[in-house]
């Protein structure tokens, strides 16, 4: 049986855990070959296992998100390799602390910022070329209801998700007339880490985890998918205008 993703290039960050790890998985079983992005070569290795035990196969890349140069010669690599690149999916990301503005230093800020926002443009600046040469690129970006809430104490983080927002809406924008589409993705409130961080005496048993969303990669990945600059908000399953997130 013909697998929907058959044959299609997959650059997943941030999968050595949680959402990007379920991402890649699920991307995989659907026959995507994943170029594997995270900085922790074991937890790459223990991916790679998995994703050969689902009769795919991957590309290991232990990559700090922050050496933006490392991600422009990682486009340079796909390139060389493939001549295209059919999903990006733009997962890893940071918490930050959870703190009054005027509390957060200068190097926390700047370290969300790096990894939320400049690390997504980066990666979208250096694949871009890539996607608009494969017959259906997708571009899929893990955002949050933090960018629209703005919460207490949450400043670095909501600051971030929402230039994210605006990063990928531009970008579906630019590429309205191309066979790219361009997501982003709401997973809500999912038994990650992350949350655990964030929310540390929540009962995580009432929680959905990472597989449960994993699928929903898939659907935004498949060349079938016609929709871009827009938000699929997980909790609802529905997709979204970013006016109806609000």
């Amino acid at each position: 049986m013909t697998k929907p993703l058959d044959g299609r290039i997959a650059l997943v960050t941030g999968c050595s855990r949680g959402i990007g790890r379920a991402a890649a998985l699920a991307l995989a079983e659907a026959g995507a070959h994943i170029v594997a992005v995270a900085r922790t070569q074991g937890a790459l290795e223990e991916l790679d296992d998995a994703i050969r035990q689902a009769g795919s196969s991957a590309t290991l890349v232990p990559l700090d998100l922050t050496d933006f140069d490392a991600i422009d010669r990682l486009g340079l690599s796909i390139h060389e390799r493939w001549r295209k690149l059919d999903v990006v999916v733009g997962n890893a990301g940071i918490l930050g602390n959870l703190t009054p503005l005027g509390h957060v230093t200068p190097k926390t800020w700047s370290q969300v910022m790096d990894i939320n926002v400049t690390a997504n443009w980066r990666l979208l600046r250096s694949m871009d070329p890539l996607l608009r040469m494969s017959d259906a690129g997708r571009a899929i970006f893990v955002t949050s209801g933090a960018s629209q809430k703005c919460k207490a104490y949450w400043g670095p983080y909501s600051v971030s998700k929402a230039a994210l927002d605006a990063l990928v809406r531009t970008y579906a924008a630019e590429t309205e007339t191309t066979a790219i589409k361009a997501m982003l993705l709401n997973p809500g409130p999912l038994r990650t880490s992350m949350r655990k961080a964030a929310m540390p005496g929540e009962d995580e048993t009432t929680l959905k985890t990472p597989g449960d969303l994993a699928p929903h990669f898939v659907r935004l990945a498949s060349p079938d998918w016609d929709q871009s600059g827009k938000i699929y908000d997980f909790p609802s399953d529905r997709v979204l205008t970013p006016q109806m997130a609000a």
